[in-house]
């Protein structure tokens, strides 16, 4: 098993950045497939990224293509995400999410049986 902390949320004016982290307990890190999917009150989880256990493979939602990038440290058993250029629809709590069974969903929260508690994102227009 494998449990997630993520820390970097906050209250940010639109146009500006926030850098996500994830910390993964357990050694086996780098056999995960992580996600960062996001939540707004009332609406349904979505994904926002995926990466592949060494990084080669970064997978985005549409709204977030070319603002946001999702990088991982299998030494500090860490995952990233970066977001630039946001906006006040970027407003949710985000959540870091982990699996070792990868199908073609990796977009769908069900692939993902691990998640962290979340982190707010404020974008103050």
């Amino acid at each position: 098993q494998v449990q997630l902390v993520e820390s970097g949320g906050g209250l940010v004016q639109a146009g500006g950045s926030l850098r996500l982290s994830c910390a993964a307990s357990g050694r086996t890190f780098s056999s995960y497939f992580m996600g960062w999917f996001r939540q707004v009150s009332g609406k349904e989880r979505e994904f926002v990224a995926a990466i592949s256990w060494s990084g080669g493979g970064r997978y985005y939602a549409d709204f977030v293509k070319g603002r946001f990038i999702i990088s991982r440290d299998n030494a500090e058993n860490t995952v990233y995400l970066q977001m630039n250029s946001l906006k006040p629809e970027d407003t949710a709590a985000y959540y870091c999410a982990a699996t070792t069974r990868v199908t073609d969903a990796i977009r769908n929260r069900s692939m993902y049986g691990y998640w962290g508690q979340g982190t707010q994102v404020t974008v103050s227009s």
